[in-house]
């Protein structure tokens, strides 16, 4: 039996500096960075007083005013990305719905709304004691991840599976691979998946804060998250969402689907080693990269460009460092690799969907876009990041990488799409 085949067909995306996807491939094309101070609460007392924040009206994104009043804000930026993945790919849902399923990455769900109907429960006098009586009617869509999954299930009518991903900072890309999986076994042949999260809130700036890993570079936030440099101190929290539409080629091309990319493998490992610390030899993320050009089918020679996970820790630039070295080889100081964080952020456990789609526009584009705010190189790093100013060529292979606290590792190949028959 061949092994079925997956493919890109649809791109929705809300990020910091512009929703949208071609709001967003302009802006990390350009490098132009959207971090800034915190606007969404009073961050003063904070170490780390910087985020990437999406400008984002619910009512001017086509939510309805129910929407905005019971929807967390990371299920909102997942209902408007749906809908634009849903409309770029062309695809109406009116078959079979047991057929599509969703598959959504979070590493701290609904954390807004859930921190906010805290305080209000809470009463300080009685030492936080939680009064049940102020409790909203939707207080348990945001204690539970999955209501994020359902809500997307819902706008679409998905009745095949609906699953939450949560590995930390690669659920984006963990989020993916399951898709993958799924249409691979038979079960589905359209997925709707990516990852969501709006983490700007002072118990999310808090534990970063906590084990300082964010930049303290608060008077120049605009050139604070800075990847590969000799003068990185840590990321900026970002938020935003990307949603894919994914197919089974056979589907996508009996309908004469545009196509942006095939993603041909998938790996995840774990570290198994400390719950924020890694491994300076990168060993198992090499694994990771090693494992998805095996499923592939490809060899390390076939990667035209990396997309980094680039968060401008000591550690993870090393780290990631290392990894490529081991995986790739000598190739891998002849392959471009850049981080988009720069421009938008960290969004934890969407950030790796957002770099997917960044990839399956790299390949349609024939443009690698650049690691902003390098000026300084690390001479401890010494591969191609691809410095301020994107490149143009060709770009048939790329490779997206993902490394997350708990010790999570993931990689998947992406490539151009070939001409095919079924």
């Amino acid at each position: 039996m061949s092994r079925r085949r997956i493919v890109i067909t649809g791109l929705g995306i809300v990020a910091p500096g512009g929703i949208g996807a071609k709001a967003f491939w302009e802006r990390i094309t350009a490098g132009r960075t959207a971090t800034r101070p915190i606007t969404a609460f009073d961050a003063s007392a904070f170490r780390s007083r910087m985020a990437a924040e999406v400008d984002f009206d619910a009512s001017q994104e086509g939510l309805s005013a129910r929407e905005n009043r019971r929807l967390d804000r990371a299920a909102q930026f997942a209902l408007v990305a749906t809908r634009e993945a849903l409309g770029d790919s062309g695809l109406v849902l009116d078959g079979d719905p047991t057929r599509v399923g969703v598959s959504i990455g979070s590493a701290v769900g609904c954390t807004v709304k859930l921190e906010e109907e805290y305080v209000v429960l809470s009463d300080t006098s009685r030492h936080w004691e939680v009064d049940h009586r102020y409790a909203s009617p939707h207080l348990h869509d945001y204690y539970m991840p999955g209501s994020l999954a359902a809500e997307v299930a819902w706008e679409v009518n998905a009745q095949g599976p609906a699953t939450v991903v949560s590995a930390g900072c690669t659920s984006g890309l963990d989020s993916l691979g399951h898709a993958c999986d799924l249409i691979r076994e038979g079960g589905v042949d359209v997925m709707v998946a990516g990852g969501t999260e709006a983490p700007i809130s002072p118990i999310t700036v808090a534990c970063f804060d906590a084990i300082k890993a964010t930049s303290a570079r608060n008077d120049d936030a605009e050139h604070a998250l800075r990847p590969f440099d000799r003068t990185r101190d840590g990321f900026v929290l970002g938020e935003g969402a990307a949603i894919l539409l994914l197919e089974e080629l056979g589907h996508a091309l009996a309908r004469d689907a545009r196509i942006y990319a095939e993603i041909t493998g998938f790996a995840a490992r774990s570290n198994a080693y400390h719950m924020t610390g890694l491994r300076a030899d990168g060993v198992e993320l090499a694994a990771a990269v090693t494992a998805a050009l095996a499923e592939s089918g490809l060899p390390a020679e076939a990667i035209d460009y990396v997309n980094a996970h680039g968060t401008a820790t000591k550690q993870n630039d090393r780290h990631e460092t290392a990894a490529l070295k081991a995986s790739l080889g000598d190739h891998a100081y002849r392959t471009p690799v850049s981080s988009i964080k720069p421009v938008v952020g960290h969004s934890l456990g969407a950030v790796g969907s957002i770099e997917v789609a960044a990839c399956a526009l790299a390949i349609a584009h024939g443009t690698i876009p650049p690691t902003a705010n390098l000026h300084e190189p690390d001479p401890e790093l010494d591969l191609d990041y691809v410095p301020l100013e994107a490149r143009e060529g060709r770009i048939s292979t790329v490779l997206s990488v993902g490394s997350g606290f708990g010790g999570f590792q993931s990689a998947m190949v992406l490539a151009r799409p070939k001409k095919a028959t079924v």
